[in-house]
């Protein structure tokens, strides 16, 4: 595929809000995730959620979208001149050639459940002010989006699972290629809800502590909450040096089981393979993987399989998810802006909570950050029923130094 630029990215998470707290989160080797104290929640775990989405208030014109999902979105947009740098875009290609293109898992699936705790006791009627339209149709956060940012082009939400946010890079790519638009704002939103946060307790798949990636001991995920996005343009004619682009995009689909990955990582690897090809690279052209990392037994190890063989114990490697936690929908989006903060400034961040990693997966996996040159990252996000994508993105191959 062609290059396409990140001309601005922002992204919010129990990590902090906006660029600058989430670098200096990674430098420091914090972490976002705190015991749950999410809607008396009873539960022992850690979550990652956002407090400042309470203090959200949506536009008056935006009344009809208030949700806890579409407040995230709203504080993330925000962010580190977001909007004003779509704004800029839409005056220069026209206010229909910028499409949306998001992801989320839940969307305001959180208002549902309030509305269904205020049922009528009588007939079980939904509360008369719940929208189901505004709030927990999955559209809506894409409507909320373009309706906020003024844009008129293309918009779609894709909800994959944890892969949902990675592949709307994916199908914007195709969309600027075949010339329906010029640019495209692309990022995924999901926020905390019982149904994610019960839902993955009943898989017994949520650990009672802050979450491990491929640790030894590892235990379970922590479900985090995130809002990130990025303005994808076409590539200038003459390239910055500090420039970050969307490089290449590999899809693919294992169908082995609704909620387990292939065990020996086919699909994944598939996906990594589809990226390096797409993006024109090969693995020696990688600097850092992000790698999915879960947290979950079952799901490092399928990864680290497909790494292993892919990569050998050659490219370093780590998952964030210590950090912010697992954001779901809104993964492959997140950790997108992570891997674009890890080019600009030369990180590659360490896996925060892990003591000791698996002795049996055969990789290069950094428990403490390092400063280097960072060309290019290969992110990856694989959602249950086998959906993966991968994002290579850095800076083109002639570029490296």
């Amino acid at each position: 595929m062609s290059p396409l630029l990140f001309s601005s990215y922002t992204a919010s998470s129990a990590m902090g809000c906006g660029l600058a707290p989430m670098l200096a989160m990674l430098k420091g080797e914090g972490s976002g995730l705190r015991p749950c104290t999410f809607d008396a929640v009873g539960l022992e775990t850690c979550t990652g959620q956002v407090a400042s989405i309470d203090c959200e208030r949506l536009r008056a014109d935006l009344a009809a979208f208030d949700c806890r999902n579409n407040r995230l979105a709203q504080l993330g947009l925000r962010q580190d001149g977001f909007a004003v740098a779509v704004g800029e875009a839409a005056r220069r290609f026209g206010r229909d050639r910028i499409g949306v293109f998001l992801g989320t898992s839940t969307s305001g699936g959180f208002e549902t459940e309030q509305a269904y705790r205020h049922r009528d006791p009588v007939s079980g009627a939904l509360p008369d002010d719940f929208r189901y339209a505004g709030t927990h149709n999955f559209f809506s956060v894409a409507d909320f989006t373009r309706r906020y940012l003024d844009v008129s082009g293309p918009a779609h939400v894709i909800s994959t699972a944890c892969s949902s946010s990675a592949k709307v890079f994916a199908a914007a790519a195709r969309y600027i290629e075949a010339g329906v638009i010029d640019a495209a704002v692309v990022g995924g939103v999901d926020s905390l809800c019982l149904t994610t946060l019960y839902g993955f307790n009943s898989l017994q798949l949520v650990s009672p502590r802050a979450c491990r990636p491929f640790d030894a001991d590892r235990d379970g995920i922590s479900i985090g909450e995130a809002a990130a996005f990025v303005l994808l343009e076409r590539a200038p004619t003459v390239s910055d040096a500090d420039y970050v682009f969307l490089l290449g995009a590999g899809e693919s689909s294992d169908a082995y089981h609704m909620s387990s990955p292939h065990p020996q990582g086919l699909g994944a690897e598939r996906a990594m393979k589809a990226a390096l090809l797409s993006a024109g690279v090969g693995t020696a052209d990688i600097d850092y993987i992000n790698l999915h990392g879960t947290a979950t037994p079952g799901n490092d190890a399928a990864e680290g399989c497909a790494v292993g063989r892919l990569f050998g114990r050659v490219t370093p490697c780590s998952s964030t998810k210590g950090a912010s936690g697992h954001t779901l929908g809104a993964a492959g989006a997140l950790e997108a802006v992570i891997a674009a903060l890890c080019v600009a400034s030369g990180l590659i961040p360490g896996g925060v909570n892990t003591v000791r990693s698996d002795p049996s997966l055969d990789l290069d996996y950094r428990l403490k950050n390092e400063e280097r040159p960072v060309a290019r990252v290969l992110s990856n996000a694989f959602g249950f029923g086998g959906t993966n994508c991968s994002l290579v993105i850095g800076r083109p191959l002639r570029e490296r130094t």
